[in-house]
């Protein structure tokens, strides 16, 4: 895939939500960074501060925190079309708490924070899309944290699915269920009761 067509999947992204003329798509271009990861590889790590708003294009890539004893408990998975970043680290310069790690052989296009508060003003529509954009992020942070409090694993696990019917068979099930707040062998077991239920 070529520059322009990694390029135009991301103008293309931007105006399903919001209107753009040639001269802003002329203007966001040239702001625009791709960047090729390999499986495994970090797009950022715990203490580095998060300069840049994250398109994937191609590929996976998923976001988690680790605990003194070194387990992973991944809060983000992502796939194509998805934006992926450490919010907090973002807005507020501070260092990340967050690893962001490739899944898969990753083409993104970056924004820097520099260039996005540059385009704000010559391309107020893209500041409009970034409002709508974070509403609906804190929207569905806010639903997944009552989620978590007052529902059994099996209705977590069946939303899950149906709200991202394609993303199971994309990352291992260890990370499906770090996800999901549950283990390897519990996720294996809500596997064949759903599958059961639906035959």
């Amino acid at each position: 895939m070529n520059l322009d067509a990694i390029s135009s999947l991301l103008i293309d992204h931007f105006k399903e939500i919001v209107p753009l003329t040639e001269a802003d798509i002329l203007s966001i271009l040239p702001k625009l960074e791709v960047k090729v990861v390999k499986r495994k590889e970090f797009v950022l790590q715990e203490g580095q501060i998060s300069k840049h708003m994250r398109f994937i294009v191609k590929g996976s890539l998923y976001a988690y925190y680790m605990e003194e004893n070194g387990k992973e408990h991944i809060t983000q998975l992502g796939i194509e079309h998805w934006w992926i970043n450490d919010l907090y680290s973002y807005l507020s310069e501070l260092p990340s708490r967050l690893y962001i790690r490739a899944n898969e052989d990753t083409t993104l296009i970056q924004i820097s924070k520099r260039h996005l508060e540059i385009l704000y003003k010559e391309v107020p529509a893209l500041s409009e899309f970034w409002r709508l954009k974070i509403q609906h992020a804190y929207v569905n942070l806010q639903e997944r944290t009552f989620e978590n409090v007052r529902s059994d694993a099996y209705t977590k696990y069946r939303k899950f699915t149906a709200d991202y019917p394609t993303i199971e068979q994309r990352f291992p099930q260890y990370m499906i269920a770090s996800y999901l707040g549950i283990t390897v062998e519990y996720l294996s077991y809500l596997r064949k009761k759903h599958l059961s239920r639906l035959s």
